[in-house]
């Protein structure tokens, strides 16, 4: 498998990132491609492992192994083969993906894992680079037409993999553009938008219809799709943020994530906003609430407003920089992520609870905030969280973003209207064939399993197009994963 000793020859090299004085001054992707010749070297370190865990650990099951071992011999046709067998969006994971296949790795038991999720990156553009990704149109059409409303990862996954059964696909987007979360929540430096087009235009020709504007449920009722259609998906995510209910929440300068993310993308695509709506950090005193992904996208996104200075506080404990004895090898583990957006400044602070907004006028000022621990209980129950006390302290803020997760998907008039039964999360809840309780509607990605990553998303996609396509004829051609 590649060259069996490349591993003790290469060490892990990581693409580079260009120049925080240079990326803080646009929206373009932090960094920059590897030359071929540097992927080729790195695929070189996929050992002959016996037993590939990347498998495990990767939730659509990517060849891993496999596909660098034709990289590393430059066969990236049959590379791109592998990897198109079973991933619909490679250049969106190639490039946000957290890589769980990577912290599987074998190699990772006492040396860096292999650069995985580059790896993939690098056979995907390869691709495009090179003529290789072409429309497939189906070779003949089953005359069942499915609709898909909402256009992420998991609806456009779900849709690739039904067109290709031979079923008429139509993509129904409440936004005015297709893309979901990945074009509206998504930081252009993270992912530029003409990714997500370039994939898009592919669909297109192979014969998806994409409808924009139009709200299921409202500018297009339930009955007439439940009648127009021989099924139904339902992939509109998990937009419901928790809200951070404490005094002073009402001042303004306190807004959900969100709403500042998708704001600053439409702003950067060129889009108006009415000056009375714009959430702005220039010149301002940033406080993200929220250690998590979303909140390290408004960091960056801080940074290229020209916010004054950005804080981002999180209620949990520092998490430790290794593997811990309770998450041994090959699990995903709870270890210190540093992104891109932490290494153009800020500062960051754990075991922080924010107990009060304080401000002048009706406007944000200041945060009082007090420090936390978490002792464990005896009885092995989850550690309680305690006040440190004398601990108190404020934080000046003109600008404070809400980054705490988000709580289930929107209950709006379609799932009323359908009537779709929930679980006590508030998710639409399904059988294991990702079938909900009404007949011929199904449920794939957050709207069912809760607000997950981009790589879980395209596996639901995948695996509800399967039940879909075998409720519909019976038997399935497509692939389990």
């Amino acid at each position: 498998m590649a060259d069996p000793r490349g591993f003790l020859k290469v060490k892990r090299e990581s693409a580079p990132y260009r120049p925080v004085c240079e990326r803080t001054k646009d929206c373009c992707h932090v960094t920059e491609m590897r030359p071929e010749e540097k992927s080729q070297e790195q695929a070189s370190r996929c050992m002959d492992c016996g037993t590939p865990f990347c498998h495990w650990g990767c939730p659509i099951g990517n060849y891993i192994p496999e596909w660098n071992d034709y990289m590393f011999r430059g066969q990236w046709e049959k590379a791109l083969a592998l990897l198109d067998a079973t991933n619909n969006m490679p250049e969106v994971t190639g490039r946000l993906c957290p890589a769980p296949c990577e912290y599987a790795c074998v190699l990772g038991i006492n040396d860096d894992a292999v650069t995985i999720r580059e790896n993939e990156l690098a056979v995907i553009e390869y691709g495009f680079k090179n003529g290789l990704i072409k429309p497939r149109l189906p070779k003949k059409r089953t005359g069942k037409k499915v609709a898909v409303i909402g256009s992420g990862p998991a609806g456009l996954s779900c849709a690739a993999q039904l067109n290709s059964a031979g079923h008429s696909v139509t993509v129904f987007e409440k936004d005015d553009k297709i893309g979901g979360i990945l074009r509206y929540g998504i930081p252009d430096f993270k992912l530029e938008k003409w990714i997500i087009d370039r994939r898009v235009d592919i669909w297109k020709k192979e014969g998806i219809d994409f409808k924009t504007s139009i709200e299921a449920g409202k500018d297009l009722p339930v009955s007439g799709i439940l009648k127009g259609f021989d099924a139904v998906c339902l992939a509109c995510g998990s937009r419901v943020p928790r809200d951070l209910k404490i005094e002073g929440r009402p001042l303004k300068g306190i807004e959900f994530a969100m709403d500042y993310l998708i704001q600053a993308n439409r702003r950067a695509a060129g889009e108006k906003t009415p000056a009375h709506d714009i959430i702005d950090a220039k010149g301002k005193k940033v406080v993200v609430i929220g250690g998590g992904d979303t909140g390290a996208d408004c960091v960056g996104t801080a940074h290229r407003q020209g916010a004054s200075c950005v804080v981002q506080i999180e209620l949990l404990s520092r998490p430790l920089e290794s593997r811990s004895d309770d998450q041994p090898w090959p699990d995903y583990p709870l270890v210190l992520k540093t992104s891109s957006s932490h290494d153009e400044g800020g500062k960051r602070h754990w075991a922080v609870m924010t107990k009060r907004f304080t401000g002048k006028n009706g406007a944000v000022e200041k945060l009082s905030c007090v420090k936390v621990e978490f002792a464990k209980e005896k009885d092995g129950t989850c550690p309680a969280m305690k006040e440190v006390p004398g601990s108190e302290f404020e934080i000046e803020a003109d600008l404070v973003i809400l980054a705490v997760g988000f709580i289930h998907p929107e209950h709006d008039v379609l799932l009323k209207e359908l009537g779709a039964q929930l679980d006590g999360r508030g998710n639409v809840k399904t059988d294991e064939t990702f079938k909900t309780s009404v007949e011929k509607v199904f449920a794939a990605g957050d709207m069912r399993r809760g607000q997950s990553l981009v790589v879980w998303a395209v596996s639901e996609g995948r695996k509800t197009a399967r039940a879909i396509d075998s409720y519909l004829m019976v038997d399935s051609s497509l692939p389990a994963m």
